[in-house]
């Protein structure tokens, strides 16, 4: 698929999966025409891709994992760096904080509508 029907089907820019290009994070192949071209298959690894940022997960540390999260059962312990662990324990620290504190916010908007709703709506 070209760019622009990814971009529609991943609900992001062109520009923004040419920048992913550019990062490393993303590639595709030219047709003859130098249009890029994307598999099916890439749309499931840009909505990842596209999660692990919304997380804040930064692109250095995306750049690292993210082929293994499509197949986690190719990681070989002997592969993985220390530095690598302690970052994803951190990451993984900061996003627990992150829901914790997201809930909190859901919690207390979900009192608030709860106390000013009128009985009977919702």
């Amino acid at each position: 698929m070209r760019i622009g029907e990814l971009a529609r089907r991943v609900n992001v820019s062109p520009r923004l999966l040419r920048y992913y290009e550019e990062q490393g994070l993303l590639t595709s192949t030219r047709l003859a025409n130098g249009y890029r071209d994307y598999p099916d298959s890439v749309v499931p690894h840009v909505l990842q891709l596209r999660g692990l940022l919304g997380a804040g997960l930064p692109i250095s540390l995306i750049k690292e994992v993210l082929p293994f999260l499509d197949t986690p059962q190719a990681i070989h312990l002997k592969d993985v760096q220390p530095e690598m662990l302690e970052r994803l324990e951190l990451e993984l620290d900061r996003i627990a904080a992150r829901i914790a504190c997201l809930q909190r916010n859901q919690d207390a908007l979900n009192a608030y509508l709860k106390a000013v709703r009128p009985p009977g709506n919702g």
